[in-house]
């Protein structure tokens, strides 16, 4: 197991729960492995304990069984990582700050510069790879950073939200060079609240609800052990008037002319007939009816409630 993290907890003074909270894990190499969960669920937290940043008041984390909390040096450079806020390029050219890192952290001169090529064509950033970086937008900047992490990758390569403000042909593309270092034998901690992407993405996830480890193991598992209900989503006519969902369907969602209603497996074809029905006589566009998503297993284990961030979290960690 390269990276194992066992009971870790991490409190802070200004915040009366714990940040992380008996959190135990473990990522192998050539897996993708996903921490999901809310802002100030603790994943920000546990990243900066692993990488060495933080310390944790009790468990241990190792990586290739090396004790990091003792030599927190060795952290670093057994990790690369791509951070959640934009690294700081102005000056610097996409293909000069990707070289750079790359040599820094101790890649060949030859091969830190073909591994940025390949990474610039595949991602799509030709165009802007001798542009200063002061002038590049969002997206193209959080690609790079992700080039940063992975031109000359660590052990363990984690990244922090690496999708911000990325355009969704660029998603694909980085999604896929994720899969790349995974294959290549490193191990990969995804940190994201997008569930969506993470069920497409990871191996195997954690879900942090406030420093708690509420469930792990891969998507289908987690799927599988927490909701058994259909997903029936309906997308209405404009013209049509909202419509009444049937006592069969459970709770149900509405944003803007889709309605997501959960229903019992075994009332797959009397959902199925009553949406046929509706799109007969065009009250609907078109309907879906597929199994739960992860997304749906997250709400049932976290609730719908949305969770500011964990600011005490943040300033003591920058403190620390």
């Amino acid at each position: 197991m390269l990276l194992q993290v066992e009971e870790v907890t991490k409190r802070y003074r200004r915040s009366p729960t714990p940040a992380n909270d008996s959190v135990t894990l473990a990522v192998e190499a050539g897996l993708v492995y996903g921490l999901l969960g809310h802002n100030g669920a603790g994943k920000t937290t546990l990243v900066n304990q692993i990488v060495g940043l933080a310390r944790p008041d009790s468990g241990s984390i190792r990586i290739s069984d090396r004790d990091v909390v003792a030599d927190p040096g060795f952290a670093r450079r057994a990790c690369s990582i791509q951070p959640q806020s934009q690294i700081p390029i102005d000056g610097l050219t996409p293909r000069q700050a990707i070289e750079s890192l790359g040599r820094l952290r101790g890649g060949e001169a030859g091969l830190v510069r073909v591994r940025t090529g390949r990474l610039i064509d595949v991602l799509g950033l030709g165009e802007w790879s001798n542009t200063d970086g002061a002038r590049l937008s969002g997206g193209v900047k959080r690609l790079v950073s992700f080039c940063m992490a992975a031109v000359t990758p660590g052990r363990l390569v984690i990244l922090d939200e690496p999708t911000n403000d990325v355009d969704p042909v660029r998603r694909r593309l980085l999604w896929a060079e994720v899969r790349v270092l995974a294959n290549e034998g490193a191990a990969v901690l995804l940190v994201t609240h997008n569930v969506i992407e993470a069920e497409r993405s990871v191996d195997r996830l954690a879900i942090l609800d406030h420093g708690h480890v509420l469930a792990e193991g891969t998507p289908a598992e987690l799927k599988a052990g927490i909701v058994d209900d259909l997903r029936l989503e309906l997308v209405l006519d404009p013209e049509a008037r909202l419509i009444e969902t049937p006592q069969f369907t459970g709770a149900h969602v509405v944003s803007g002319n889709r309605i997501t209603a959960t229903v019992p497996a075994a009332l797959a074809g009397q959902a199925a007939t009553w949406a046929q029905d509706l799109r007969r006589t065009g009250r609907i566009e078109e309907f879906s009816l597929a199994p739960a998503t992860l997304e749906d297993a997250y709400v049932a284990l976290v609730g719908a409630t949305p969770v500011l961030e964990n600011t005490p979290e943040e300033t003591d960690v920058r403190a620390a």
